[in-house]
């Protein structure tokens, strides 16, 4: 297994008016090509968060970036620095994690979810002690998580987010 040293490379994605603050673990390869959350095309984030707010899926980045604003959504991810062999959440280690101060300084989060349970464990380990916000485990929106069908994600996504 090769492993490289990654360091998150591009900023989170909030404003004053952000609600809902919703952390992944750490970008993909994809999306660390892309520079921006949820590249790779199998990754079921945006079909989700469309379906659960009854809008339509936003396709470039500058779309994906007014979709989470306009929905009061804030996005980052719990890790800021690790090694990590491609993009397997299993293999991640030496972990930095994320600065989170400055989204709940800027905006009123009222609920944090986690996307997968690495995200989980990481705001468990090094985020709630600093934050003191417990957050709301959902079940990953990877494609490595088969076991979720799309229209079972979508319901539990909805359930979550509709209760806060």
């Amino acid at each position: 297994m090769q492993y490289e040293h990654i360091t998150h490379g591009f900023p989170p994605v909030y404003e004053e008016n952000s609600r809902i603050l919703i952390l992944g673990s750490l970008p993909s390869v994809k999306s660390r090509e892309q520079q921006f959350y949820y590249g790779h095309p199998q990754n079921r984030f945006w079909k989700v968060l469309a379906a659960v707010t009854d809008d339509e899926l936003p396709q470039t980045t500058e779309e994906k970036r007014a979709f989470l604003l306009k929905h009061r959504i804030a996005l980052y991810d719990a890790i800021y620095e690790c090694d990590i062999a491609g993009s397997s959440d299993s293999s991640i280690r030496n972990i930095v994690p994320t600065d989170l101060k400055p989204i709940l300084s800027a905006a009123h989060i009222a609920a944090i979810f986690t996307n997968g349970g690495t995200a989980s464990r990481v705001y468990k380990k090094y985020h709630l002690p600093v934050t003191g916000i417990e957050a709301v485990p959902l079940p990953s929106t990877s494609p490595a998580n088969a076991a979720w069908s799309l229209n079972r994600l979508m319901t539990e996504w909805s359930l979550a987010l509709e209760s806060r």
